[in-house]
């Protein structure tokens, strides 16, 4: 896929994720009115978040695919995980929101009426969310954009949410107890905030300039090592960038290449490395292997046998 191609995917599943939560609030809203449901209020609530987080993904996810410029010469990836970090900050004050009103209607419990109605609704919206979560799932796994895999995430917190609205709006038909729709409402809070949570931390892995997974730093060290004619690398060092990633390292030579066999061999290690890890920007650094170094005590090293 060209860069063109997946920057294209990403503003297409930016725009699925507006028009989704648009239309899940305007149903949801018309079944909150008809059944007072506080489960329904509480996937009501959630849609307006997504929908808020869902527009602030988009202006990210907009703003991040800015080439660079004089300014920011490494990209504007990380405006992704600034836009990921706000939907933490929606969905765990819409968390805060439903648990007053669950605990209000605790105190004070209030029949649901138009169940059906309800029910309807909520499967309607499963139907759409799943649409919109195998699509992100598609433009994640080829763009690797972190904005886009955090709405994704919370989509798919969606889904076992409406699946639960229905089961309390039929206990409750079933038993007449209402106190089982404030429950599950405090239930659906907690599962948001726990939510909120990993999406903030994905977040700030990316602004800290944390390490890629270790698997995927193995990949790299195992690519590299394997390349005809590297003897060796080490100092290796990775970043996410929001919109892809970063990888450095220095790779060890045999010290009698000429500088165009050289640069070759490092040019070859640098397009495998694209090509297998999407929108990555390698920068290598060239060295004689056998070359003494105090660094390579501490740092990552890869050698072959």
């Amino acid at each position: 896929m060209t860069e063109t191609e997946a920057d294209r995917l990403r503003r297409y599943a930016t725009y699925a994720s507006v028009s989704v939560a648009g239309t899940l609030i305007a149903a949801k809203l018309v079944a909150y009115l008809m059944t007072e449901s506080v489960s329904i209020l509480s996937s009501l609530i959630d849609s307006s978040t997504d929908l808020m987080a869902s527009i602030v993904t988009l202006l990210g996810v907009r703003h991040a695919l800015r080439p660079p410029d004089e300014a920011h010469r490494f990209g504007h990836g990380k405006a992704e995980a600034l836009a990921a970090l706000a939907q933490a900050a929606f969905i765990g004050g819409s968390a805060v929101l439903l648990s007053v009103e669950a605990v209000r209607r605790l105190i004070r419990p209030e029949a649901i009426s138009e169940g059906t109605v309800g029910i309807a609704v909520m499967l309607l919206s499963i139907l759409l969310t799943a649409g919109l979560i195998a699509f992100q799932r598609r433009v994640q796994a080829a763009t690797g954009s972190v904005a886009i895999g955090a709405d994704r995430l919370h989509y798919s917190g969606d889904l076992l949410m409406n699946a639960t609205v229905i089961l309390a709006i039929l206990l409750t038909g079933w038993t007449g107890i209402a106190a089982f729709d404030p429950l599950f409402g405090i239930g659906i809070a907690l599962f948001l905030l726990n939510g909120a949570r990993g999406v903030a931390r994905e977040a700030l892995n990316v602004l800290m300039d944390r390490e890629l997974p270790e698997g995927e730093r193995a990949r790299i060290v195992e690519l590299v090592t394997d390349y005809p004619g590297v003897e060796g690398m080490h100092d290796l060092r990775t970043r996410s960038s929001g919109t892809g990633s970063f990888v450095e390292l220095h790779l060890e030579l045999d010290s009698r290449l000429t500088v165009d066999q050289a640069h070759d061999i490092t040019d070859g290690v640098e397009a495998l490395l694209r090509r297998t890890f999407a929108n990555c920007e390698v920068m290598i650094h060239q060295e004689p292997a056998g070359l003494k170094d105090e660094r390579l005590d501490d740092r990552i090293r890869g050698a072959k046998a």
